[in-house]
């Protein structure tokens, strides 16, 4: 009877819930477009990343690294990668700068359960090492997979990811600091930082004056509910490390399920149905072992 009024209620309350409303950003909020047709792989950027943030020391002069695809880690806060798109043509390499995309409805954030993760207005997604219990949830929801971890660190672990430079941006004018890192050091301009509303248009305006040097998409709009990082480029997207994502953001999906589960207290009830089956079970195993005995006593 618990279990036909378990699937009954979730089949019913599946159906009429719904997700938490998604985290709304400002009007205002901030991103950073990525023309990829103009990096030179020169990594300056993952050099200024690393300082800013006071990051383990490393070689940013040995370009024999991008000849294998990485993935930012908890040492690295963004990384470049070298590709050819078009191995058979006589074409250059692509180089493209990888970071967390900061989403506009993060499944980072949705995930993490102790809010260790949050989205702000101004677009960064940011992190609270004091709420963070090292769960690692925001690990496997992240459709980027970026967020990393100290698994060195035995005692005090954290989560590591690009910030956006929240702590300078949101404090500091543009002639002081006031950048990411990256964006304020490139020596070719990749990279320009500015309102997300703002630079969607700048991007169409590329694309639309250039149609033979970029791909009409421009990618962050869309994906995964659109994130504060946008991308133009001169090829297909998958053919530069990129993910085949849908529009729709994760936690729209996975909070409407979750809150189907626990609309109307359904977990615990389901439980005291369990149990209450398990202790009637035992119940009759004792009375009918108890009669047994009995008749043989008998």
């Amino acid at each position: 009877m618990a279990g036909a009024g378990l699937g009954t209620a979730f089949t019913s309350g599946l159906k009429k819930a719904r997700g938490a409303k998604p985290p709304g950003i400002s009007r205002d909020a901030v991103g950073v477009l990525v023309d990829t047709t103009l990096c030179i792989g020169c990594r300056k950027c993952e050099q200024a990343c690393a300082e800013r943030h006071k990051l383990p020391d490393r070689s940013f002069e040995d370009m024999t690294v991008l000849d294998r695809p990485r993935r930012p880690d908890e040492g690295a806060y963004t990384v470049v990668n070298k590709y050819h798109p078009d191995p058979g043509a006589s074409e250059s390499a692509t180089f493209v700068k990888f970071q967390c995309m900061h989403c506009v409805d993060p499944a980072c954030a949705s995930a993490c359960i102790t809010g260790a993760l949050s989205k702000q207005k101004s677009g960064p997604v940011t992190y609270d090492p004091n709420k963070c219990i090292g769960c690692r949830y925001c690990m496997v929801a992240c459709p980027f997979e970026i967020p990393a971890y100290e698994y060195h660190r035995a005692l005090v672990p954290k989560v590591r990811k690009c910030t956006l430079c929240f702590e300078y941006i949101s404090k500091l004018p543009r002639d002081k600091g006031g950048l990411p890192a990256c964006a304020q050091v490139c020596p070719m301009e990749v990279m320009t930082f500015g309102k997300r509303s703002n630079l969607l248009e700048l991007a169409r305006w590329k694309i639309k004056n250039n149609p033979g040097k970029y791909v009409d998409h421009i990618f962050g709009e869309h994906e995964v509910g659109g994130t504060s990082w946008l991308y133009l480029a001169s090829h297909p997207f998958e053919k530069l490390g990129f993910p085949n994502l849908g529009a729709k953001a994760p936690p729209r999906l996975t909070e409407s399920i979750q809150h189907a589960v626990f609309q109307g207290f359904l977990p615990p009830l389901a439980l005291f149905g369990i149990l209450g089956g398990f202790m009637w079970l035992t119940g009759r195993k004792k009375e009918t072992n108890g009669k047994n005995r009995q008749e043989d006593d008998q």
